[in-house]
Parts: C-alpha cells; structure tokens; sequence
C-alpha cells in the first residue's frame, strides 16, 4: 500500500448540474463531465485531476440507487484559506454547518453543506 490509501471518493446527488455549480462555485475549480459505461444508468461529473500525479481525486454521481444527503462520507478539500471556500458556500447555494475553527497545529477546518445535502470540510494551515 503507498502511503495515502485514500484514491477515489464519490459524493451521491440528486441533482448533478445544481450540485456541479455548486462544487465549482465553492472550490473555484472546473468540474469534468465523465463518460459513463454503457449500461449504467448514473451521470458523473469528476474533480479536477493532473493524470499522473500523486493527487486523489473523485466525482460526484447522480443514480437512481443512490439518494444524497445523510450518508457517512466526509470529503475534506484542501484550501490556502478555507475561509475563503466558507464565505462562497450560502451563495452558491449550500449552509455553513461550523464555520472556520481551528485544529491545533493541524490547522483549521470549516464543515459545510451542499445543495443536495451531503456535508462536506474544508481545510487549511492558515
């Protein structure tokens, strides 16, 4: 196992073209529609990704087998000030569950919501 375990992450929608502005409002980032094999009835719009290189990256998903909102996943996205991310959440939509605190030396988080429920956390050092 390489030392970061985590490759992939989904977050399940309801709605992916208001979840895909939303994401891309928050994190000032261009999400990728993704080509969806034949026979799979679900639409994916990944976080952007270098190929290649030592990032994780993951997608969100619209499927009729999975509702949003009230699951067990926590994505954190990195930030130079989440701060920032924080103050474009209600605008596009979204809640600020617990804005910025800190985390000791770790730094400091923010956890939010999205437009379809799903919460989410944002981290940075300063």
């Amino acid at each position: 196992m390489k030392n970061n375990p985590v490759t992939w992450f989904e977050i399940y929608v309801d709605d992916i073209d208001r979840a895909k502005k939303f994401y891309a409002t928050v994190l000032g980032k261009e999400m990728m529609d993704m080509v969806v094999p034949e026979g799979m009835n679900m639409k994916m719009t990944s976080f952007p990704f270098q190929e290649g290189a030592a990032n994780i990256t993951g997608a969100l998903v619209q499927s009729a087998d999975m509702k949003a909102g009230g699951n067990s996943t926590l994505v954190y996205f990195a930030s130079e000030d989440c701060l920032t991310e924080q103050n474009r959440v209600e605008q596009a939509g979204g809640k600020v569950f617990q804005p910025k605190f800190p985390i000791g030396q770790y730094g400091f988080c923010s956890l939010c919501t999205d437009t379809e429920g799903n919460m989410f956390g944002l981290h940075s050092m300063k």
